[in-house]
């Protein structure tokens, strides 16, 4: 008979546990006890460029501070560029020095080089016309025995040489007008285009030193001060582009599957507008979870995965760090009613 009121009671209990199964969660979520239904939480998360000399330097000049915004192409700092200026014209004499040579090789020597040619192939043609009626002359008398035959030689000899140096200037004033070899052409215009290399590094090397902003973007942080020693590779000033802020939210294994890349989520934050939205980006392939984590039915619900989504709209700044709340997959679009 005493065990009827404990079955009574184990009764009630049973049906008090089944009901706030069923219905346990709602009662409380009306009265504000309930588990949290706002959504995937996770925070605003933003990829810095940081914007560095290749080369070390001193800090000459830094256009910007922390927490200023940059239009792109605006000047962020300059690294002492006294020696970058003087790589710079030193390739622009070598330039101009090797075009030089082209240009002359290109149309053979001068014109007053070639009128010294020429008046000398004149004068030994005058004197080869000469040197000929001499020789004519010293024929006849030899024939008649007025001459001896050394006189006849030295005739002979004198019209042969100067017919030869007659030939000589007259192959030099024709080489004169002549470019010179082809292989000594292309060597030349190789010559050019070495030295035009050689000074695109250097004015690539002064731009490195004097940076500009690659896109329009926040100043995150700066590293150094005018007048410091910038080691070649150290980052000056950090850059936060509006186009680089991002979510990164964290879904249960039980909804993973529908976090499918270029899907569209609305998510909240405070102080924010209605009606945000992001494209998700990114789906970790790998759980992360608080641990102990024993692999039961019951502990599966605690594995969550990395979910990262770029916002659609930059027209309302997202500071990193900045919690967030994504709604549920399946769930109406936020700022409408269900």
């Amino acid at each position: 008979m005493k065990r009827a009121p404990l079955l009574v009671v184990a009764a009630l209990v049973a049906a008090s546990l089944v009901s706030y199964g069923i219905w346990g969660d709602r009662v409380l979520a009306l009265v504000g006890l309930g588990p949290e239904t706002s959504g995937y939480l996770g925070y605003i998360e933003g990829e810095t460029s940081l914007i560095a000399p290749p080369i070390a330097g001193r800090l000459l000049e830094r256009l910007v501070d922390r927490g200023n915004r940059v239009k792109k192409g605006e000047r962020l700092f300059v690294i002492d560029p006294v020696m970058a200026r003087a790589d710079v014209a030193h390739a622009e004499a070598s330039l101009a020095e090797a075009k030089a040579r082209y240009e002359n090789i290109l149309t053979g020597k001068r014109q007053e080089e070639q009128d010294v040619i020429r008046g000398q192939r004149r004068e030994a043609e005058a004197s080869l016309a000469l040197a000929e009626v001499e020789l004519k002359r010293q024929a006849q008398l030899i024939d008649r025995g007025y001459t001896t035959r050394q006189a006849y030689d030295q005739a002979d000899s004198q019209v042969r040489q100067l017919r030869s140096r007659a030939a000589s200037l007259a192959a030099q004033e024709k080489v004169g007008n002549l470019a010179a070899r082809p292989d000594e052409i292309e060597a030349a215009k190789a010559l050019i285009g070495q030295n035009q290399a050689n000074l695109d590094q250097a004015r690539k090397k002064l731009e490195d030193l004097m940076p500009v902003a690659p896109e329009d973007a926040l100043v995150e942080n700066t590293f150094f001060n005018v007048g410091e020693w910038v080691p070649a590779g150290s980052p000056v000033v950090s850059l936060l582009p509006d186009f680089r802020v991002k979510l990164r939210f964290f879904v249960p294994q039980e909804d993973v599957a529908q976090a499918r890349m270029g899907r569209e989520v609305g998510f909240t934050c405070d102080s924010c507008p209605a009606g945000l939205k992001a494209t998700i980006i990114y789906v970790s392939p790998r759980a992360e979870y608080t641990p102990p984590v024993i692999y039961s039915q019951s502990a599966r619900t605690k594995l969550v995965f990395l979910v990262e989504a770029r916002p659609t709209s930059r027209a309302t700044p997202l500071p990193p760090g900045l919690p967030i709340a994504v709604a549920p997959f399946g769930a109406p679009p936020s700022g409408t009613s269900p």
